[in-house]
This record gives C-alpha cells, structure tokens and sequence, in this order.
C-alpha cells in the first residue's frame, strides 16, 4: 500500500499536474495540503474520474486539506472537535484499510514570537492532545503533512543560516518532539538515516536550482505500522516542471 502526501499549494491552479502524476505514481492514497478552495469547487469529479474518493475541508485562498483514497475512507474527522466553523481548515483524518490516516497542514508560524508563531505552538499542543485523547499507540496510525518544521539538521540544506529561523527554531521542534513522543516514527529518516534530501524549495533566490531546501513534509507512524514501511522517497519530479509548487510528495510504501 502506497501513501503519499503533497502540499499542492492550489490544487485546482495544480489539477493539470496533479492528475499526470498520480497517472504514474501508483498510489492507493494522497494527502492534500494548501488546497486554497472552498468544497463547492473542489474537483471531486475529475479525482473520481481518476479513481480516487475524497474527503476533504477547505476555504477560499488559504490552507484546505484533503485525503484522495482509491479505498473506502471511513470514520472521517475534520479539523479538531473543538474548533468551529470559521477554524482554518488544516486537520483532516479518516481510516483507510485499518490504517487511521490523519493529515495536516501545520500553520507556518511567520516570525518567531509573534502571534502567528504563538498560535503554531499552541496548535501543536493541541494535536498532541488530539493524539492522546483518540489514537492508540498500538494500532496502525499515520500522520503525515506539510509540518513546517525542519527536525534535524540532516533537514535544512545550511544549518547556520537556518539556526533559531521560523521552520527550524527551537521552540518549533521541541513542540514537534513532544508530539512525536506520543510515539511517532518517522519513516523517512528510519530507513535513509544518513540522506540530506529536502521537500520545499523557495520560490526566490533560485533555490531550487542550488537545492537549497528543507525536508518539512513528513510521514510519520505509529511504531507497529513503522515495521511494514518497506520505502519512504521524496518524488522530486513535480517540482521541476513549468508553474510547480514549491513542494515535492514524499512516498511511503507498506507491506500490509
């Protein structure tokens, strides 16, 4: 079983790209972030067209997540149950062959200590409290997203121009750590220890042409799902086309 995420940033500016790719990719699911449209527009149809289900949660221009399944997706969730409608739309969550699926687009944070950052570690509180309160450890559960946090120095392409920045400060990661805690595996880093791949690319100053990137797009496991993760990849093909987003898929495979 193949699941994927991918911040899409638009899905409906990237469909053209969107489709050709899962065309080759072979996926039974994909996580969606920054899908930037409102649920009356999102393209439920062309997905279906192309064998995939959906569930998913947005708003105009900013944030929207989505899980495209070509499996049932039963039990879905959105947002945290004590949000309200007028919440950003970042948490959606649904079970897919016993697999409990909950997908993420963990806010940016902007600068350090300003109420946007504030409200990100307050945010990550909350989604280790929405993992203590309805998962359990050992069963299977995936979380995966665009996290907005680098975890290590393997995942910033310059540690000195990235240290105590936004998506690689300390207060950042200690929040993701804590989440992780609750007993996370990331799959990625578990099988390539040593890689120093990225998923984001600034659209400025040419880094994707100098790969000067961060590894932000995680899959992360419950440990007993951790032991039939047989691959974990960054597609990095998306990102070279004409118009891309600044992210690239990251690829978990399992042997279920």
């Amino acid at each position: 079983m193949k699941i994927a995420t991918w911040n899409v940033n638009s899905i409906n500016v990237r469909m053209p790209q969107l489709l050709g790719w899962l065309e080759t990719a072979d996926l039974d699911v994909l996580c969606l972030q920054e899908t930037k449209t409102v649920d009356e527009n999102f393209p439920t149809l062309e997905l279906k067209a192309a064998g995939f289900d959906s569930a998913f949660m947005g708003q105009k221009s900013y944030n929207g997540v989505a899980i495209i399944s070509k499996h049932e997706i039963k039990d879905v969730q959105k947002n945290f149950l004590d949000d309200d409608d007028e919440s950003p739309k970042r948490l959606i969550a649904g079970t897919i062959n016993g697999i409990r699926v909950v997908n993420t687009y963990i806010p940016n944070g902007s600068e350090l200590w300003s109420d946007k950052f504030n409200f990100k570690l307050d945010w990550l509180q909350r989604l280790r409290r929405f993992f203590d309160a309805n998962c359990d450890v050992n069963s299977n559960v995936l979380l995966c997203g665009d996290f907005n946090v680098a975890m290590d120095d393997l995942d910033v392409w310059n540690v000195a121009v990235w240290e105590g920045k936004i998506h690689f400060s300390k207060p950042e990661r200690a929040a993701m750590t804590h989440v992780k805690q609750w007993g996370f595996v990331d799959v990625y880093r578990k099988l390539n220890p040593d890689s120093k791949e990225f998923s984001w690319w600034n659209y400025r100053e040419g880094a994707w042409q100098r790969n000067r990137g961060l590894r932000i797009d995680h899959i992360w496991t419950s440990p007993p799902l951790a032991e039939k993760c047989t691959g974990c990849w960054i597609d990095k093909a998306p990102r070279a086309l004409e118009k891309p987003s600044d992210h690239a898929p990251v690829i978990a495979e399992f042997k279920l």
